[in-house]
């Protein structure tokens, strides 16, 4: 079980993307909309992946919406996502409740650094 202080850190949530991508320009507005409903809790991040592919590294990005959920260098959630604002609610909210178990990928080790620094 997360600590009180790691759960006291806000969680980073990353839509990694392309804006040639239709499905992702229909989620867009939804993630926007997320990024309201949490606030301060979380820090929401929208991330082409084809203007910024210095923040991948050596992770292909084959399939869209994916999606970045971290709380500082721990990944909890990495993968492709249904673009629907319930569903990145309920992934987010389980993330906050500290229900996710870490993500053990060593292609993503830095990627939520990286995704901050692009910020």
């Amino acid at each position: 079980m997360p600590s009180a202080t790691n759960n006291a850190t806000p969680l980073l949530v990353a839509g990694l993307c392309a804006q040639w991508c239709g499905t992702c320009r229909e989620y867009k507005p939804l993630f926007d909309q997320q990024a309201k409903a949490f606030g301060d809790r979380a820090r929401f991040a929208w991330v082409d992946v084809e203007d910024h592919d210095e923040v991948l590294g050596a992770i292909d990005v084959e399939n869209f919406p994916t999606l970045l959920i971290a709380r500082g260098d721990e990944v909890l959630f990495y993968g492709v996502v249904t673009p629907h604002a319930q569903t990145l609610a309920r992934l987010i909210q389980t993330a906050m409740d500290g229900d996710l178990k870490s993500v053990h990928d060593p292609d993503l080790a830095g990627l939520p650094q990286r995704v901050r620094s692009a910020l």
